[in-house]
């Protein structure tokens, strides 16, 4: 017989497995708790169930369609279930305002989750997900093309001029 350590980390696999990586609306509404509360949303953000389900099917999952879950490590204490992940994908749709770049991503993750009754009930968690943004945007705005102007193009070749005033 299962215990309900073991219970708890089953909940969450399955919420990682058909929730995030697969996007199922039946798995998140039986594993959610209506009153549930993410510690970690964003300011201003709704966090609560609604925040969690529009980040991962209206922001990562167009984002990032081959979106796929690896859970590494998961340990479970009363109601708590710590689970260190890596999120990876490949950046083929609009990510925060960032065009398709082609690349591949990985987000690392460490979440807490609080499990009442086969549910989620509260969430805490860090990621890396500022570092991803930040790599496709220096990425992005590295292959953007040089656009000058006549009159730039001639101070910026006087300043290599031995024998020009400027």
């Amino acid at each position: 017989m299962e215990t309900q350590l073991e219970q708890n980390k089953t909940v969450v696999k399955r919420f990682n497995l058909e929730v995030i990586e697969q996007g199922n609306l039946e798995s998140f509404k039986e594993l959610m708790d209506d009153q549930f509360i993410n510690h970690t949303a964003p300011e201003g953000s709704d966090n609560g169930p609604g925040g969690m389900i529009y980040t991962f099917n209206q922001v990562l999952r167009p984002a990032f369609p081959d979106l796929k879950v690896t859970i590494y490590d998961q340990i479970a204490e009363g109601e708590l279930v710590t689970t260190r992940k890596t999120i990876t994908g490949t950046h083929n749709g609009t990510f925060m305002g960032m065009p398709p770049t082609g690349k591949k991503v990985a987000i690392q993750v460490i979440d807490i989750v609080k499990i009442v009754n086969g549910k989620y009930s509260e969430h805490w968690g860090i990621n890396t997900l500022s570092t991803v943004l930040t790599q496709l945007a220096t990425d992005y705005v590295i292959k953007q093309p040089v656009i000058t102007h006549p009159e730039t193009e001639s101070i910026i070749s006087n300043l290599f001029d031995k024998n020009s005033k400027i």
